[in-house]
């Protein structure tokens, strides 16, 4: 399916940024690709060029926690995970409180026998 085309001008380019490691570009058949600045550094094929590559795709606002030492210790409880929305990372013990009294659904059954007995005796 072709797109029609709607008068508008695609938005410039913007120029890069020399401080930016690289930038989102269109290939010819219209897919996203990442395209390096031309830093010698971050273009180069050997060991170091791939780790300059990491450091600058890394952001400074991630965080590596460890995890728990001991894998048998008690989940901690998240009071505010049912109000605020679920987060896998942040989850913990979403439980209530308190749980609902559970039925016994053969005394049920035994009191709607019994309740259907006695409005047949009325009858």
């Amino acid at each position: 399916m072709a797109e029609k085309p709607t008068g508008k001008k695609p938005p410039a380019a913007a120029d890069p940024d020399p401080n930016e490691p690289g930038r989102l570009e269109r290939d010819d058949r219209g897919n996203v690709t990442w395209q390096w600045s031309d830093d010698q550094n971050l273009n180069a094929d050997d060991t170091l060029g791939a780790a300059e590559r990491l450091r600058a795709l890394i952001d400074p606002g991630l965080d590596v926690q460890d995890e728990q030492e001991n894998p048998l210790s008690p989940v901690q409880s998240n009071t505010k995970g049912l109000k605020t929305g679920y987060n896998p990372y942040n989850s913990g013990a979403l439980g209530k409180q308190a749980w609902k009294k559970k039925k016994d659904l053969r005394r049920l059954s035994k009191w709607i026998e019994l309740k259907k007995k006695m409005s047949d005796t009325k009858e």
